[in-house]
């Protein structure tokens, strides 16, 4: 019979006629045979089970297997015995250099058929010993998953005791080997179903034993951690993890983070492996262990592992996002990421270039899986907003892209911030940030933020871009009268020289705290401004006089206290020649302090009674003013017959306004104020000016500074301001600067409860209160009271109206009387005058925003830059003005954005469109820088002059020493740091190029990522790449 089914194999006969004729021969040997020609027979099947060379042969070989096994079980149990199992699987079946791989399959078939022989506890011991010695083998994903059916079907056949732990250890040693080499999406879906088959046999052996669980899982983290592995183990061992019970989540968790014997490196190496295992496409709870270890990591404190793995993984996850196989997973991870690296910007930050791809990409999926994806990335980046605030050139292409999605509240992005943060001690992680990095392109210097101190960080940065003043303090001799302008000095020169990204103004901080802020508590930055002047103001050594300076020891070296003298008798002489400066005007300003130089100015308030029209005045000192806003209802407009100066669409112009016949200008202005309270027709007063734009050619038109783009930004983010619930609403119609001033100018009446006392008529009388400018100081300080207490709600709040803020203004000073006939002879070069008052010109040079809804929180930072262009120095000795030609345009002086440790380039443009863009960031405290006229010329002569003079000299010595001293510690710090980071990320596994995700999808317009069409059509090489 045997001779008969060989030579029918053997044949030249269509396999369908081979078909019936071993239906023939099979239905023979189900009769009755002797022993000798089953034995033969049974040979014959086996050939060509193990050996056959065509599908057709295997599978007649395996029917007259089991036909034998059905018909002659003795004869079968006979041929299939543990001597013939062993030497298949020792040995192998065939010639040498070929050996079947179907051993395992036939062995498998054998054993239904021998389940009750006698022979069958040896069949499965052999088995037992055997199939541990594959596995230490480490055969391929087919092989263990014909292993693992077997095993699967006959647990009898699985080791026991320490062999199964062994077991299930080299098995997991096998999975971390897997690899699948091909690209056609039937290989990796056959690759995909033998890591199931194999991961589905540990799941079924730990529930059967489950103290075989933790000695595996301490397989998968030695092999993960290992830093010698020349290739990085295979994702497919998170196909094991995620049959591990989640009861032994935090047990494990806790045993690993806790284990002193694991190292760094080693830890570091696995998280980072553990985080690659989002990629595949079949895991459960993958996620749910990735974020257990980050934060088991982070309740020890292992920050320095956190950082590092953060920022090198963060966009590999970020990526994943695109695949909706994988997306649920990647989100949760990128979540926690995210929302747990709140101690710096810089991991939201990768981001930020791919968001809008991301974006777009999901958009086009339009699948639920996306849409829900976009809402909680939308949240996500929203929170990262209100995190990571005073960034509004980098997010603005991002809030473009995610400018059509919801919006959470306040409560709920607090609520996001608080649950994940790594920890709530912020000096924890003080020493990992600043990381690694080289000083701003910019050639600017930072402030690092030592716990909620945006706040003085940016007060600080807009008085070193005030340049007059920068150069003043610098040039300050070394005096022990006053700590804090030193330490000022100190803090600036370092600002100056040195070479760090940023420095810390701890020093500083601790001399200018006010004693009533609570440390590490937000604070009001103008608040802080106001007592840094005004202690500043009061110990100055300008006020010393002369004769003391000579006596008081240390305070100049004696070529200094010469060259000084030599100094100010030279200007003090040319002043005189002059002729510009009064005697009395020169004792006024020589005594004054450094601050009230340069910010100080005066300002008249004036309450006549509307009775006996008698006039009380005072004047005050003041350092900044103050801008409240006019109620909803009240709009402060320019007078239409007011002269307003256009100025044209280019930008800043020299303002030179005709010079106006003398006896238009006779009469007093303290007279001329009489008018309007005496029922007398109003006289004309000069008005706030700012520069503006010019809307047609021939055409010109007042600066009220909302351009087109202003008002279609404010459109595309009305909704996002209804977001947040305390702030007021805006109004229709936009305010600017020059608005609130005339409001702060504007007459008050005095009446009802609030009546003024007369002396005159000794009683309560309705009166008038007006406040006039009589002195305009070199840095004019606005800063816009946004900040008000609601009656109805017990609680404070924020005007979040959109203020425009224009470039220059023209501020109304009034002047003495017997001064003005002179002043406005000479006034041809940049101011106007109309009655009494001459209108000073002032450059924008510093802002600082408030990002947030409240006093109490947000954050401040500070757009600034160096308004020298039209210095006095600059200007010729006869005083005659440059032209606009020879002059750099205001439009063209760089902006830089200051935001504590970051100092980046900006423009104009982001200053004025920021509130536009970003509802909860409005400009808080303004610095204008005057532009210097020919009346105040000799005065900034004298300035100029002596920083020129000091200028030439070498700063301090022992503040120059420290400088060089931390630069050079500075260098050693960052060779330190460079090397260690190369030793650190020189373990970790080399992962695929996250990026090729996003090029990927680019080129593919048709694909989603995803793995066949129900997951959006992606192609087998884009699911090749996502997998492995």
């Amino acid at each position: 019979m045997d001779k008969i089914l060989e030579a029918v194999m053997m044949s030249s006969y269509p396999n369908n006629v081979k078909q019936g004729l071993v239906r023939r021969v099979i239905e023979a040997i189900k009769q009755p045979m002797d022993s000798e020609q089953c034995w033969s027979m049974l040979e014959l099947s086996t050939k060509l089970y193990l050996m056959g060379d065509t599908k057709f042969k295997r599978e007649i070989g395996k029917e007259v297997l089991e036909v034998y096994g059905h018909y002659h079980p003795e004869e079968f149990e006979e041929f299939f015995n543990v001597r013939f199992l062993l030497s298949l699987l020792q040995e192998g079946y065939g010639p040498a250099g070929k050996r079947s791989p179907y051993v395992l399959d036939y062995i498998h078939l054998g054993l239904q058929f021998v389940l009750e022989s006698p022979s069958a506890s040896d069949i499965f011991s052999l088995l037992r010993i055997e199939v541990l010695r594959k596995v230490c083998e480490r055969p391929g994903p087919k092989q263990c998953a014909k292993i693992s059916k077997l095993l699967s079907q006959h647990p009898q056949c699985v080791p026991t005791g320490k062999h199964q732990i062994l077991f299930c250890q080299q098995l997991i040693r096998c999975i971390g080997q897997f690899q699948c080499i091909s690209e056609g999406e039937d290989d990796i879906m056959e690759f995909l179903d033998h890591v199931n088959k194999v991961s589905g046999l540990l799941q079924k052996i730990w529930r059967a034993q489950t103290s075989s669980i933790l000695p595996s899982l301490k397989e998968v983290f030695s092999i993960i951690s290992s830093t010698e592995e020349q290739e990085a183990p295979s994702n497919a061992l998170a196909s094991v993890v995620q049959y591990v019970p989640l009861e032994l989540m935090d047990g494990v968790i806790r045993n690993l983070t806790n284990d002193d014997s694991i190292t760094d490196v080693q830890m570091m190496t696995a998280i980072s492996r553990m985080i690659d295992w989002v990629s595949w496409p079949l895991g459960k709870n993958i996620d749910k262990w990735i974020i257990a270890l980050l934060k088991g990591l982070a309740a020890v404190k292992k920050f320095s592992i956190l950082i590092e793995v953060t920022l090198l993984k963060i966009e590999k996850v970020f990526s994943k996002l695109l695949y909706p196989i994988v997306r649920e997973g990647a989100l949760s991870v990128l979540l926690y990421m995210l929302l747990s690296f709140q101690h710096s910007h810089e991991a939201f930050h990768l981001l930020l270039p791919h968001i809008p791809k991301l974006v777009a990409s999901l958009n086009k999926e339009d699948s639920n899986s996306a849409t829900s994806c976009l809402e909680q990335l939308a949240e996500l980046i929203h929170s990262m907003f209100f995190r990571f605030s005073g960034f509004p050139d980098l997010y603005e292409p991002v809030m473009e892209a995610i400018k059509a999605l919801p919006i959470p509240n306040e409560d709920r992005i607090k609520h996001l911030l608080g649950q994940n943060a790594w920890t709530s001690q912020k000096n924890e992680l003080a020493c990992f940030y600043p990381r690694l990095a080289s000083k701003s392109d910019t050639g600017k210097i930072g402030l690092i933020n030592l716990g909620n101190t945006c706040y003085m960080n940016s007060i600080i940065q807009a008085l070193f871009m005030a340049s007059d003043f920068r150069h003043s303090v610098l040039n300050l001799t070394e005096s022990n009268s006053q700590p804090l302008m030193t330490k000022l000095q100190w803090l600036f020169a370092f600002l100056e020289h040195s070479q760090r990204p940023a420095i810390s103004p701890e020093g500083f901080l601790s001399a200018s705290w006010p004693p009533w802020f609570s440390p590490g508590a937000q604070q009001d930055c103008s608040e802080y401004l106001k007592y840094l002047l005004d202690r500043s103001k009061a110990i100055d050594p300008l006020q010393i006089p002369p004769s003391c300076r000579w006596a008081h020891k240390g305070a100049l070296a004696e070529t200094g206290l010469h060259e000084e003298e030599k100094t100010g008798k030279r200007i003090y002489q040319k002043l005189k020649e002059s002729n510009l400066m009064p005697q009395a005007e020169e004792r006024h300003y020589l005594n004054k302090t450094l601050i009230e130089k340069m910010f100080g100015g005066k300002m008249m308030t004036k309450i006549r009674c509307l009775k006996c029209l008698n006039v009380s005045s005072r004047e005050e000192a003041f350092t900044d003013l103050s801008l409240a806003f006019p109620p909803s209802n009240r709009h402060v407009r320019r007078q239409s017959h007011a002269a307003v100066l256009p100025v044209e669409e280019i930008g800043p112009q020299i303002i030179e306004p005709p010079i106006k016949p003398q006896s238009q200008v006779t009469e007093s202005p303290r007279r001329q104020r009489k008018h309007p309270v005496s029922g007398e027709p109003p006289i004309q007063l000069l008005p706030i000016e700012t520069v503006g734009f010019q809307e047609a050619e021939g055409q010109e038109t007042p600066f009220i500074l909302r351009s087109d783009r202003d008002h279609v930004s404010s459109e595309a983010v009305k909704d996002p301001l209804l977001s947040f619930g305390e702030q007021t609403g805006g109004s229709e119609d936009s305010r600017s600067v020059p608005d609130l001033i005339n409001y702060f100018l504007s007459p008050e009446v005095l009446t009802s409860e609030n009546k003024y006392h007369c002396e005159k008529c000794a009683s309560l009388q309705d009166a008038e209160k007006v406040a006039e400018l009589t002195e305009g100081p070199h840095y004019l300080v606005l800063t816009l009271l946004r900040f008000s207490f609601d009656l109805r709600t017990m609680k404070r709040k924020k005007i979040l109206d959109n203020v425009s803020i224009p470039l220059v203004l023209k501020l109304p000073v009034l002047v003495a009387s017997e001064d003005s006939g002179e002043v406005r002879q000479n006034r041809n070069d940049r101011a106007a005058s109309c009655n009494g008052f001459v209108s000073m010109v002032y450059d924008l040079c510093s802002v600082v925003v408030h990002s947030g809804v409240s006093s109490e929180s947000g954050h401040y930072y500070c757009y600034a830059r160096d308004c020298t262009s039209t210095d006095a120095s600059s200007q010729p000795r006869d005083g005659a003005q440059k032209s606009t030609s020879d002059k750099q345009l205001d439009f063209e002086i760089q902006w830089y954005l200051f935001n504590d440790t970051r100092v980046s380039f900006s423009s104009f443009e982001s200053v004025s469109n920021v509130t536009s863009f970003f509802p909860k960031d409005t400009a808080y405290v303004l610095f204008y820088r005057q532009r210097p006229c020919k009346q105040s010329w000799a005065v900034r002569e004298a300035v100029s002059d002596a920083v020129r003079l000091h200028g030439e000299l070498s700063p301090n010595k022992d503040l120059m020493e420290a400088i060089s001293k931390d630069n050079i510690l500075y260098l050693q710090e960052q060779e330190k740091e460079a090397r260690n980071r190369a030793a650190y990320i020189s373990t970790l596994p080399k992962s695929p190029l996250w990026w090729r995700d996003f090029d990927r999808d680019k080129d593919d317009e048709g694909s989603s990522g995803g793995c066949g069409p129900a997951a959006g059509g992606g192609g087998s090489g884009s699911f090749h790449g996502l997998v492995f």
